[in-house]
């Protein structure tokens, strides 16, 4: 499970993507929480892998927060 989370995506059906670091590893994550009628388990999934699998709302929430980083970043 993880330690520290931001909510990115909450979809109208109940499931929930976070950004967050992993407790294990330390190291960023995508936290998954489906949910709560049919159950399933919170799934960690690894950034690369969480944008490769499509441009549903979830990856474009994931998109949208890296760029605001990159906006407020001063070079």
């Amino acid at each position: 499970m993880t330690s520290d989370r931001r909510e990115l995506y909450a979809s109208p059906n109940g499931h929930r993507w976070f950004l967050a670091r992993s407790a294990t590893t330390v190291r960023p994550v995508v936290l998954h929480v489906p949910n709560q009628p049919p159950g399933g388990l919170p799934t960690e999934i690894e950034l690369g892998s969480f944008l490769v699998a499509g441009g549903g709302p979830e990856q474009q929430e994931l998109l949208r927060l890296i760029e605001t980083l990159i906006e407020s970043a001063s070079f």
